[in-house]
C-alpha cells in the first residue's frame, strides 16, 4: 500500500515541538530542558498517585461484584 502524502512527518512535528519549547522559554535551550524535565517529574507523580488511587479501588471491590473481570495481582 502507498503512502500517504499528506500524512504528517513525525520527525517535523518533533522539530516543532522543540522549537516551540525553545521559544517558550524566550530561547534558551537550557531553560526548555529544565522546564520539561519539571513537566515529566510532576507528570510522572500524577501518574504514580493515579495509579495507587485505582489500586486502592480494586481492592476495595469485591470480586463477586465484578466476577473475574479485574485481572488481581499474584
Amino acid at each position: 500500500m502507498a503512502e500517504d502524502a499528506t500524512a504528517p512527518d513525525p520527525t517535523e512535528a518533533l522539530e516543532a515541538a522543540v522549537d516551540e519549547a525553545i521559544a517558550t522559554c524566550d530561547g534558551d535551550p537550557r531553560a526548555a530542558v529544565r522546564a520539561l524535565l519539571v513537566t515529566l517529574d510532576v507528570t510522572e507523580r500524577e501518574v504514580a498517585s493515579l495509579k495507587a488511587e485505582v489500586a486502592r479501588i480494586e481492592a476495595a471491590v469485591s470480586d463477586g461484584y465484578v466476577r473475574g473481570k479485574l485481572r488481581r495481582p499474584g
